[in-house]
């Protein structure tokens, strides 16, 4: 099989799916992998270094996916990219397609098959190709809310860790998962009062018991998060539903009660967002807009702004599928490894994904059904 490795062209994307080091790894398994010329700059990759583990080299896009059967990327493609589309191609990326309609209309149309990192699910229910961006985006999303509060970017002018004798800021966290938990180990660690809001008691039994108690858990309802959310210095949304429209959890009379220059970051906005007034997604280049007094900080690729961090990380658990489907083709690796076949989104015309299909509207077909 043919692997291809096109260069991120959504703005302001540094990362590229493949580190040299999992290029060798498959040209190694006897596979042929094919990259554009500077698809890992901006990570720190040079192409002298894909060339010496055995990539063919091309100058554009167009090559790579007019010759390539498996197309790695790290985030869904963009409108100038769907021309490429052609039928039995496999696309194993970041899809997000709950909040990219028209991206899950044309892959069908075309019949892609389209596999989303965010989708595939372990027996535990852990996202194991989601885990590692969830971990960058959660920290990040202390990190950059840190500095929007600064006064001159806009915001209170409140140091989250406060100083002897000054209160430090509160961070309010909506869910505990895996970003959640990444976001409050980071505003710890700077001295903030953090509380975690999550529906699950499991959960909020595991938070506790790893941090000691030295954050606060709450249960996550209309009450409690109305409650938080006036108090919050920084709020962070870190809400995930596997394959679905994130929850609005976050309305917008519970904004307008916030603080004046409070900080919101909403690591969901690529799932459409949890807080009401994320109206749409912003990039690194202009991250924030004011809305009720309040910052909002709605970056859908958060873990861009630090490629070479991030694509080692996507790399490191990506790349044992990348083989398994490059040596075994598609379908047996379906039928051989069920967690990655949760990550289907698209296959044959039909919508694969229970959650995609009703959040895009469009029927949902069984994977076994269209074999």
């Amino acid at each position: 099989m043919i692997v291809g490795l096109p260069k991120e062209i959504k703005k302001q994307e540094y990362r590229v799916a493949l580190t040299p080091a999992g290029c060798e790894m498959i040209v190694k398994q006897g596979q042929e992998v094919i990259v554009e010329r500077g698809a890992g700059e901006c990570s720190g990759f040079p192409d002298s270094e894909y060339e010496a583990a055995g990539a063919r080299m091309v100058d554009e896009a167009a090559e790579v996916w007019a010759a390539a059967e498996l197309i790695v990327k790290v985030k869904e493609p963009v409108a100038e990219e769907f021309g490429y589309f052609r039928e039995g191609q496999i696309l194993f990326t970041y899809l997000h397609l709950a909040a990219a309609p028209d991206l899950a209309r044309v892959l069908t149309e075309r019949q892609v098959t389209a596999i989303a990192y965010e989708t595939i699910q372990a027996p535990n229910g852990s996202l194991p190709l989601l885990t590692p961006m969830s971990e960058v985006a959660g920290r990040m999303s202390v990190q950059e809310g840190a500095k929007f509060l600064e006064a001159f970017q806009g915001g209170r002018g409140v140091l989250l860790g406060g100083v002897p004798g000054v209160p430090p800021a509160e961070v309010i966290v909506i869910g505990g998962g895996i970003v959640g938990t990444n976001a409050a180990k980071m505003a710890l660690g700077l001295g903030a009062e953090v509380v975690v809001l999550e529906k699950s008691a499991d959960r909020m039994r595991y938070l506790d018991d790893v941090f000691q108690g030295r954050i606060r858990t709450l249960t996550s309802n209309p009450y409690n998060i109305a409650n938080a959310v006036r108090r919050a210095d920084l709020l962070i949304g870190a809400v995930l539903v596997p394959g679905a429209r994130a929850p609005r959890l976050v309305t917008e009379e519970m904004v307008k009660s916030m603080k004046k220059g409070a900080v919101i970051v909403d690591v969901a906005v690529d799932q459409g967002g949890s807080i009401e007034t994320i109206d749409r997604p912003t990039t690194h280049e202009n991250p924030i807009y004011e809305k009720h007094g309040v910052i909002h900080y709605a970056v859908a690729n958060m873990p861009g702004a630090v490629p070479r961090t991030s694509t080692l990380a996507l790399t490191n658990v990506t790349i044992d599928y990348i083989l398994q489907l490059s040596a075994s083709g598609f379908q047996e690796t379906i039928m051989s490894n069920p967690m990655l076949a949760f990550g289907v989104n698209a296959y044959r015309g039909a919508i694969t994904h229970p959650r995609v299909a009703e959040a895009v509207g469009a029927p949902f077909a069984k994977l076994e059904s269209l074999w």
